[in-house]
């Protein structure tokens, strides 16, 4: 059983998987907020700054284990203490972009 997403989230993970902070980025819209560990982070630049270096320290990939519209639970595998671990994925989506991301342990 293969596990569907909206092209958006799906375009998230796939970057996420390879790596690929471009192709991370591109799905988010241009006012999106993403928060992560206690911090927002609000539009693109911002947004970009995080992706780098959250791949750049953690090299993290995501194995999703579950959706529900469009919360996202995922086994996450990177060079971080606890590795791996389950984080939970609430995207907001508008306009075939994701315009909000908090990640939740």
């Amino acid at each position: 059983m293969s596990i569907e997403l909206p092209e958006p989230i799906a375009a998230y993970f796939v970057g996420t998987n390879n790596h690929d902070t471009d192709a991370m980025l591109a799905p988010f819209a241009d006012g999106a907020i993403v928060k992560d560990e206690g911090q927002e982070r609000r539009g693109l630049a911002a947004i970009q700054e995080w992706l780098e270096e959250t791949t750049r320290k953690y090299r993290p990939t995501v194995a999703v284990t579950d959706v529900a519209e469009t919360a996202v639970t995922g086994r996450v595998s990177g060079n971080f203490p606890g590795s791996p671990i389950n984080l939970r994925y609430a995207f907001t989506l508008a306009g075939g972009k994701i315009v909000r991301l908090e990640i939740l342990s």
